[in-house]
């Protein structure tokens, strides 16, 4: 999997080739070669693809693993300060620390709208069907983390302990969907 560091170094090869595609297209522009306007093409594409390798060595395009973490569900994201994920009705307190952990790692974005706030909250919630047709919505915890360091040494987690004790004791039916 290429890396942050690998498309930076790509993006300055990139950036050396339309840099000299440029200096031959000025060229060709001065002597009047008939190819002058592809290569005002092929330097403009050169400058999207430098453009776009930029982009992508400020980001990386891996998601953490964290071990014992259960696939989640993203309910609620406008790329804000609050998401809301959720998870089977199954999970266990370790698993359920693990998935919020791996959320709050891989929810994180410099980008994120703070609108007043430094804190991105992570909610996760599941589902639990007691009878045909009707779903009941509970709530498990939430992670706290910062909108703007990605290894947040202040990273909160709060889980509800007797919703995910009630949750282990329930019978429920599984969803039809």
């Amino acid at each position: 999997m290429p890396t942050p560091e690998m498309f930076w170094q790509y993006c300055q090869w990139t950036a050396l080739l339309m840099l000299a595609s440029g200096i031959f297209t000025g060229l060709a522009f001065v002597f009047k070669w008939g190819i002058r306007f592809r290569f005002v093409g092929v330097t403009s594409f050169l400058g999207v693809i430098t453009g776009s390798l930029l982009a992508l060595s400020f980001f990386p395009l891996t998601h953490a693993l964290i071990p014992g973490a259960l696939k989640y569900n993203l309910v609620y994201d406008l790329s804000g300060s609050q998401v809301v994920i959720s998870v089977s009705p199954k999970i266990t307190h370790a698993e359920l620390e693990a998935t919020l952990l791996q959320a709050a790692e891989n929810l994180f974005s410099p980008s994120r709208l703070g609108l007043g706030t430094d804190q991105l909250t992570i909610r996760v919630r599941t589902i639990l069907h007691q009878k045909a047709g009707i779903s009941q919505l509970i709530p498990l915890g939430e992670v706290q983390r910062s909108l703007t360091v990605r290894t947040d040494p202040n990273l909160k987690i709060t889980i509800n302990e007797d919703n995910l004790a009630a949750l282990a004791t329930a019978k429920f039916e599984p969803s039809s969907s």
